[in-house]
């Protein structure tokens, strides 16, 4: 398999880390001494119901005697035997043998977990057992939502888990540079350091390429990584068929609509990137310099990052008219004729015939005899390719399928048949065995669908390759894996001392489902399945590569949106969907993973280390680009993956559906007290949706809140269970029920009221029981005790739960009960804004007693009041958010007011009682004073502000008006302009 070196995105951070003597060691690979216990792994997905299920036990050494039972959602045993005592190899010294568990015989539809008994006690993850098309259409699901996220310029999904906006609209107006030259084996031998200074390319026009996607955890963009990615939605869209997703063909087409501006027909001219990893180190930088949110580049306007923020170059692969690299022609003509298929398939032979003249015009640009090496990205070890075959291959079947489905005549496809067939020979004859499907190698998808096409053709003879020899290749190409397979611990058939394991599986996975299409051999449909197995938890550590796939999943990822934006706990906004570069060699930490670079917010789960072997690691670690970084060929695999697997099943995408779990399952209490629990969801399958949570089966005396009552799949709410003073002892199955559009999913909780009599035991409480702040403040509880028996006893407060950038502190920290605490919880400006269930535990020689809190955070902000951000306001007419560097939270809204009418409301402003408050707002007016009209329900005043400077944007100034609002949270505040004047720029308010 070829070596292909990912380019280490975001930051070089080995390499400039090296370079600053800032280098810090990896944590420790395994060893003999390392503590370890033993571990149980399985695909927690699940598995289909006719699917071989292997459990993998993980052992600290051999065992004997060692007994499993298989458990479903009620607690009985399904299944149970003995543990083989034949280990299928040692993982690593602290893992020395492992065993494979089969559990086949298990077939029934349901949730289920295994247990391990004897010398090593393990419980599994939970898992499904189900239809194949459940399994694998989630992939498909979640692989669009992170389509959907990478989204640039202004046709964004706004909103969402991670709150995406517009961003880099300046492309819409980019200028064409020359390629630069690059330093030889700088940056840690990537070679993207340029040298000298950028120049625009002479008599070329600025460029439209606003949109596309944003390739990895950067912000650039590669018609060569973005035209593959929509080849694999196009023909996941096509295998699934009337079943597809409706986002899932729109996700392709805008694709599409990226790579229309990519490439101009008229002068023959394709683009190949928008923007540049690195700058010149002096005196401007480049993308991985910059560790931010996206649409923060549109008014950067620091002359070091122009590059990288509002002027970000384009570079042709090619004079307009000249030949250009066969990898790239290939990947793109085919997106453009797989465009002019579906357009074709759902009666729209316009643009279908639109979209075929951009195939064949820039198919016939293609230098068939290059030189060197191949052009994919600048420079060219961020994507190197040495193989185009494929990827012609690829072109021109797409191309004759296209004509197929617009009618045209045999005269006209056959051509492209031609050379379609005699570019799969040479594939064959020069570049098999070097590669499986992947970013780098597309035969497979070829080959498939040139099968397709000649069939459609009539077979006809006299071609270099029939569809028998395509068959055989893609066999071969299978039977290598199933090799490899065969003789690794966990049967995985990729190689993960390298680079893209994870997309290479997928891509097998995907291989295997063309194969048994094209040849109706099921020969190897088991591996498939063992390979999905292990990227969804069945491998050495314990994960799956896919995130919001499965109970543990990569939290850290080495990208920008879901670091800043998203949760690093697993339980709130996640960037779901991402697959990421998965295990890589352990050579490639050998230097460390560098410090955190301005702006990253630190994640690190240093956990998996135990599990380094066999010369592979994985980290998940924002700053582990190696193995945690995700990309678009990495989910695009998935989504390919999944949708073919699900239409040799005859069925279609699944439809939204959700768990519901309670942690913990169990409680106890005495009367008069409360305890709680916390009730997660997840996506199970589809999209998020909202979920209401109510909860019966209460005994007599006994109340159920939640916070929040309703949560949108994937987050979680707090369950409170007061008790009264009369409730009687015992033991309570209680209910929970959460109801979605999708229908209704149940969970219980044991609530367990003990006698108030007897020895010593105690009640907790907070008063309040929640609170919201600023990030970058804190937000205080009392914490009361109370003996509900016996005698005073001194009691330990502990608090659990807490976002990344949160602490609590209790003063005091011990009480005896009957007394109270004061609770602090400090957030710091990097804490992301959501409502955090925590947990607030009294532990005393009795017992424990648990009560909750719920932090919401709101975002940056000043104490004294409510903080309401501007740019997180509702935005009429022109007003716009905009980057701030000065601004609490990075933001501000300009465009207020003036001829465009820009207003900027304020909603949901909250107080306890109606009367006259004072509100400071914080803004910024350049150069000369200005009046605002603000409207506080409906009632206006205008207010003139301040000049805050003659000329700087980093100066912010406040203002105080009183204003008059009503009790409870309907109160609305305008700010809009005076006649025809605009109104200074705002920051935020506070109430």
């Amino acid at each position: 398999m070829r070596s292909s070196t990912r380019r280490p995105d975001l930051r070089m951070l080995l390499a400039l880390a090296v370079g600053a003597g800032m280098v810090t060691a990896v944590v420790p690979l395994a060893s003999a001494q390392a503590a370890a216990s033993g571990q149980l792994r399985v695909d927690q997905v699940g598995y289909g119901s006719g699917d071989t299920k292997i459990a993998y036990l993980m052992a600290t050494g051999s065992v004997s005697g060692e007994t499993y039972k298989v458990v479903n959602a009620a607690g009985t045993s399904v299944a149970s035997g003995s543990v083989t005592t034949t280990s299928r190899g040692s993982w690593n010294s602290a893992y020395p043998d492992v065993y494979p568990i089969d559990f086949s015989s298990v077939t029934a539809a349901g949730t289920y977990h295994v247990v391990t008994a004897g010398a090593v006690a393990a419980t599994s993850d939970t898992f499904q057992i189900e239809a194949p098309s459940a399994l694998y259409g989630g992939l498909v699901s979640a692989g669009v939502n992170f389509f959907q996220n990478q989204r640039d310029g202004s046709d964004v999904i706004t909103g969402g888990a991670l709150n995406r906006q517009p961003s880099h609209l300046n492309d819409a107006s980019a200028t064409v540079y020359q390629i630069p030259d690059f330093i030889a084996n700088s940056d840690g031998d990537t070679g993207d350091q340029i040298s000298g200074n950028l120049t625009p390319l002479s008599g070329a026009s600025p460029v439209n390429v606003e949109g596309g996607w944003f390739d990895a955890g950067d912000y650039l963009k590669f018609t060569f990584t973005a035209s593959y990615a929509d080849d694999l939605l196009y023909a996941s869209a096509r295998a699934l068929g009337s079943g597809a997703p409706a986002s899932l063909t729109a996700e392709a087409q805008y694709g599409t609509s990226w790579l229309n501006k990519m490439y101009n027909p008229t002068t023959k001219t394709l683009y190949l990137q928008v923007g540049i990893g690195d700058g010149n180190e002096s005196s401007y930088g480049g993308d991985h310099d910059l560790w931010r949110r996206p649409r923060a580049h549109d008014s950067d306007s620091a002359s070091y990052d122009k590059y990288a923020a509002k002027d970000r170059p384009v570079f042709e692969a090619a004079a307009p008219g000249a030949k250009i690299d066969p990898d790239v022609v290939g990947r793109v003509a085919a997106a453009f004729a797989f465009a002019a298929q579906a357009d074709a398939k759902a009666g729209d032979s316009a643009d279908a015939a639109t979209e075929l003249a951009d195939a064949t015009s820039l198919y016939a640009q293609a230098n068939t005899s290059p030189s060197g090496t191949l052009e994919s990205a600048e420079p060219e070890a961020y994507y190197p390719e040495s193989i185009w075959h494929d990827a012609m291959e690829l072109g021109a079947t797409e191309i004759a399928l296209a004509q197929q489905d617009l009618g045209d005549a045999s005269s006209v496809y056959t051509p492209y048949l031609t050379q379609a067939a005699t570019w799969a020979s040479d594939y064959i004859k020069s570049d098999s065995g070097q590669d499986t499907l992947n970013l780098y190698d597309v035969s497979a998808i070829a080959h498939a669908d040139l099968i397709t096409a000649l069939a459609s053709a009539g077979n006809p003879s006299g071609l270099a390759v029939t569809s028998a020899s395509l068959i055989a290749n893609l066999k071969a190409q299978l039977s290598a894996a199933v090799t490899t397979a065969g003789s690794d611990i966990f049967h995985e058939g990729g190689d993960y001392t390298n680079f893209d394991v994870d997309s290479h599986t997928f891509g097998l996975i995907s291989t295997e489902a063309l194969y048994q299409k094209a040849s109706g051999d099921t020969e190897y449909a088991a591996f498939a399945n063992e390979q999905r197995d292990w990227l969804l938890g069945d491998n050495a550590w314990g994960t799956s590569f896919v995130v919001g796939e499965g109970t543990t999943f990569p939290d850290c990822m080495g990208s920008q949106i879901p670091n800043i934006l998203g949760n690093a706990a697993g339980t709130g906004p996640i960037d779901t969907g991402a697959v990421v570069n998965g295990p890589n060699g352990t050579d490639n930490f050998s230097g460390g993973l560098g410090d955190l670079q301005d702006g990253m917010v630190k994640c690190e789960n240093d956990s998996y280390t135990t599990f380094t072997g066999h010369g592979s690691e994985y980290v998940d670690d924002v700053r582990s680009w190696q193995t945690s970084e995700p990309a678009l060929d990495m989910s695009g695999s998935a989504v390919l993956a999944g949708a073919l697997q699900s239409a040799l099943s005859g069925t279609t995408t699944p439809s939204n559906d959700f768990t519901l779990a309670a942690s913990p399952t169990t409680g106890s209490v005495t009367p008069g007290n409360t305890t709680t629990a916390t009730i997660n969801t997840t996506v199970a399958s589809g999209s998020a949706e909202s979920v209401a949570l109510t909860a019966s089966g209460l005994p007599s005396g006994v109340t159920a809140s939640f916070s929040p009552a309703s949560v949108t799949s994937g987050s979680s709410s707090t369950l409170t269970l007061a008790t009264a003073a009369g409730t009687p002892a015992g033991s309570y199955p209680v209910t929970i029920t959460g109801t979605a559009a999708s229908g209704s999913h149940t969970t219980t909780y044991t609530l367990t009221v003990t006698p108030a009599t007897g020895g010593n035991d105690f009640s907790l409480a907070a008063s309040p029981t929640s609170g919201s702040v600023a990030s970058g403040t804190s937000a205080t509880a009392t914490i009361t005790t109370a003996v509900a028996s016996g005698s005073t006893e001194s009691i330990a407060l502990t608090a659990t739960g807490l976002p990344a950038g949160v602490t609590a502190t209790f003063s005091p920290a011990t009480v005896t009960s009957g007394g109270s605490s004061t609770l602090t919880l400090a957030t710091t400006s990097a804490t992301v804004a959501g409502s955090y269930p925590v947990t607030i535990t009294g532990t005393a020689a009795s017992g424990s007693h648990t009560t909750g809190y719920t932090l919401t955070v709101t975002g940056s902000g000043s104490p004294g009041g409510q903080t309401y951000e501007a740019d997180k306001a509702t935005l009429g007419g022109s007003a716009d958010a905009n980057s701030c560097s000065a601004c609490l939270d990075g933001e501000k809204v300009s465009d207020v007011g003036g001829g465009s009418g820009g207003t900027v409301t304020f909603t949901g402003i909250t107080e306890p009682s109606t009367g006259s408050y004072t509100m400071t707002v914080s803004y910024l007016s350049v150069g000369k004073a200005r009046p605002a009209v603000i409207t506080v329900n409906g009632t206006a005043q205008t207010v003139t502000f301040a000049e805050t400077s003659a000329s700087s944007y980093s100066v912010i100034g406040t203002a105080t008006v009183t204003v008059k609002l009503n009790a409870g949270s309907s109160n609305t505040i305008e700010f809009s302009g005076s006649g025809t004047t605009g109104a200074p720029d705002l920051d935020h308010i506070v109430v």
